[in-house]
């Protein structure tokens, strides 16, 4: 998300009257604490971290020559909905699904590509620079992730020169990022924002301008607290400082070009749009109120892509009107100069007292990337360097650190799955012993009558 998105959001909300909240977010007060101090919200994240993790992996695999990016955004999506459908089914109230439409932006494009079915093919072709960017959420808590990856690269066919160079450089200043959040460092957003443009010009990149990391809270995708990377003079005076805080959850968005870091739109047409918050306006198509309510109803807070809705039509008509009259955000596909090549990585991190847990994102494969830069700068080489969570020490005590990984995460999802074929059991054997119950009782009652019928046998035969 870039900040001319986020200025606006809170404008809108600001200004605003208040009107009523949507499904999602009148269940907000639901759960007393939100915080992944819960263990059940923490789980609640790896669940979600899991599923985007899986989900992620797989698209990243049938990145192919001639695979069509629309089928491939669509299947995503599809995945994102059966994965999260099998969590909770017996909880009517807990809410899931997508949090972020699956997009695969190439080369130049910088992102939130994901083409409607009814649009022109877009085939993946040998040496492109792809993106894909995800999400999903449990409960309304929210897992993200982004990954970059060059069509046709491999262990005989390395990629080198620019390409591995952005790649490289992206990756690293997300890692540093991640690193720069632990609250005993006490570094302020801005002093993130400005370390992120001199380790990226290491490699002759540039971030791309006012594009943001930020918080994210329950049902909430774009939070307060924000990291701009290559922050214009406007958003540079606007910028509110800030530190980062333990128990706090983070989406780290890194977006590196080749070029100048400058992005604008062109002919792509707008296909993920996001429900603005308190913002009253009484559409004068049917259409459009048509489009509103589903959109309202199905997704709540969170960003979706009209590709999603049956009527496609409908949904071009209404989210057209809704964002002119600022009901819908949208998310536009953006891009750098022709020729220029922009690499994105994004994870989900919490801040644990113990330390910083990344729970979404794939390591870089660095067995297929030729770089040809070196850091020799000691502070950046040094936070690279830096665990993410300290080493445990041997015989120490404190705190039971609670550790999530994509092996407990899984089992996770087992766990509710077996917890679920469990009750269904349970209910089965209770309905088969009242079945035998019943049973037992009509041989009683029938038992009697059999021993009366044989005495008065006998007695006829005396």
């Amino acid at each position: 998300m870039s900040t001319k998105q986020k200025t606006k959001q809170r404008d809108l909300s600001s200004d605003s009257s208040k009107s009523g909240s949507s499904k999602n977010d009148s269940s907000v007060g639901d759960v007393k604490d939100t915080s992944p101090a819960s263990d059940k919200v923490f789980n609640k994240y790896g669940m979600a971290a899991e599923i985007v993790n899986t989900v992620l992996k797989e698209i990243l695999a049938e990145l192919k020559v001639d695979a069509e990016v629309g089928q491939l955004c669509s299947r995503g999506d599809a995945r994102i909905l059966e994965l999260t459908s099998n969590l909770f089914k017996r909880e009517k109230n807990v809410q899931k699904g997508i949090a972020m439409p699956t997009c695969i932006s190439i080369d130049n494009c910088v992102c939130h590509f994901s083409p409607l079915r009814s649009e022109p093919p877009v085939l993946l072709k040998e040496g492109q620079v792809v993106k894909v960017d995800l999400g999903a959420h449990v409960d309304g808590y929210i897992a993200t992730a982004a990954h970059t990856v060059v069509i046709g690269a491999n262990r005989d066919n390395k990629v080198t020169g620019k390409k591995a160079n952005v790649i490289v450089s992206a990756y690293n200043v997300m890692e540093m990022v991640l690193r720069m959040l632990k609250p005993e460092k006490n570094f302020k957003n801005v002093e993130i924002s400005e370390k992120m443009g001199k380790l990226a010009k290491i490699y002759e990149t540039t971030p791309i301008e006012n594009m943001l990391s930020h918080n994210i809270e329950r049902f909430k995708p774009v939070g307060d607290k924000q990291i701009i990377q290559n922050p214009g003079d406007e958003q540079k005076s606007k910028s509110e400082k800030c530190t980062f805080e333990t128990f706090e959850v983070y989406t780290i968005d890194v977006l590196i070009s080749t070029g100048e870091g400058k992005s604008k739109t062109l002919d792509a047409r707008t296909t993920i749009f996001k429900k603005t918050d308190d913002m009253v306006y009484n559409l004068k198509l049917k259409a459009s109120r048509s489009f509103f309510h589903e959109a309202q109803q199905k997704f709540g807070s969170m960003p979706f892509s009209i590709r999603d809705f049956e009527d496609e039509k409908v949904a071009k008509v209404g989210s057209t009107e809704c964002a002119k009259h600022d009901l819908m955000q949208p998310y536009p596909v953006l891009y750098e100069k022709e020729g220029d090549f922009v690499a994105q990585f994004k994870c989900t991190a919490i801040i644990m007292p113990n330390g910083i847990y990344k729970i979404t994102g794939i390591p870089l494969d660095n067995a297929i990337l030729k770089c040809d830069v070196k850091i020799d700068n000691n502070e950046f080489l040094g936070l690279l360097n830096e665990p993410l969570k300290p080493k445990k020490k041997k015989g120490g005590g404190g705190e039971k650190e609670k550790e999530i990984n994509n092996k407990e995460a899984e089992n996770n999802l087992v766990k509710e799955k077996k917890k679920e074929e469990v009750e269904k059991n349970v209910e089965t054997k209770k309905e088969e012993k009242k079945e035998n119950k019943g049973e037992k009782l009509e041989v009683k009652k029938e038992m009697p009558k059999k021993k009366n019928v044989e005495n008065k046998q006998k007695k006829k035969e005396g």
